[in-house]
């Protein structure tokens, strides 16, 4: 087995190209959110019933039905922001 290379996300995001070379020649590349493992990476198998292919729970789609909370009164946000910078 190959070496493993150790990355974080803004690494592995900057040299993409590179990580995903090292991996079709291989290696493993183990992706670290702050110094937190989160994700391997490892070659594609020829065959397909190893790969493990997870939906997701819930489409983004629907983060466009939040509505707002509601507010329980009436707020002038410009007179606020003049108040707060007229007490500076």
């Amino acid at each position: 087995m190959k070496a493993m290379k150790e990355t974080n996300v803004s690494g592995l995001k900057a040299r993409l190209s590179e990580y995903l070379a090292a991996v079709r020649n291989g290696e493993t590349v183990l992706v670290h959110d702050r110094r937190t493992p989160i994700a391997r990476l490892v070659p594609a198998t020829e065959n397909a019933e190893d790969l493990n292919v997870v939906e997701a729970i819930r489409p983004l789609a629907d983060a466009a039905k939040i509505k707002p909370p509601r507010l329980r009164r009436r707020t002038d946000v410009v007179r606020l922001l003049r108040e707060s910078r007229d007490q500076r």
